[in-house]
């Protein structure tokens, strides 16, 4: 990471430079258990802590833990989407990059998604969001970018975002 560019590298070399990826639609491996999900993120790692992150992925996803034996193509679409942001920080990320994670989730769901999004960062991982539901993103968030048709269009402190009426009008809803 740092200073050397990774887009020509192969996944696993991404990974083992500290950047994990919990991909837009899920994508858990729906007939591993929730266990075995979670070990393939560790797969390259050979470290005694594993067992160590397992249980910290529980203790922010306790559903989880219930489920642990559980076929994961048989979890509901919280519960998988949750699994699949554990699964990533079982790589032990630097960075997380999480696309889409409040997608086709009840907003109860979305809402405890994105408070452990939260935690997740004050635990130290730093998270690269991309979200269509900017009033959650924004509120979450400490920096924000606008793309409009693969550009940047605004960019900003979240908070300041959340403010600017082209935001506001186009993206929160809100009359200014």
């Amino acid at each position: 990471m740092e200073d050397r560019a990774i887009h020509d590298l192969p996944p696993h070399a991404i990974v083992a430079r500290g950047v994990a990826h919990s991909p837009e639609g899920r994508k858990v491996f729906n007939r591993l258990t929730v266990t075995e999900n979670l070990e393939m993120g560790a797969y390259l790692r050979g470290d005694a802590g594993v067992r160590e992150d397992m249980e910290r992925v529980f203790a922010l996803f306790s559903r989880l833990k219930e489920r642990r034996l559980q076929v994961a193509g048989t979890l509901s679409g919280g519960e998988q989407q949750m699994l699949a942001i554990g699964r990533a920080l079982m790589a032990r990320p630097r960075i997380l990059l999480l696309d889409e994670p409040s997608m086709g989730l009840a907003p109860i769901l979305v809402e405890q998604i994105f408070e452990t999004v939260v935690d997740i960062n004050r635990q130290g991982t730093t998270i690269l969001l991309v979200e269509q539901n900017a009033a959650i993103a924004l509120s979450v968030a400490h920096r924000a970018y606008v793309l409009e048709t693969g550009s940047i269009a605004l960019e900003g402190g979240a908070a300041e975002l959340s403010e600017h009426p082209e935001v506001q009008r186009a993206y929160l809803g809100e009359a200014v």
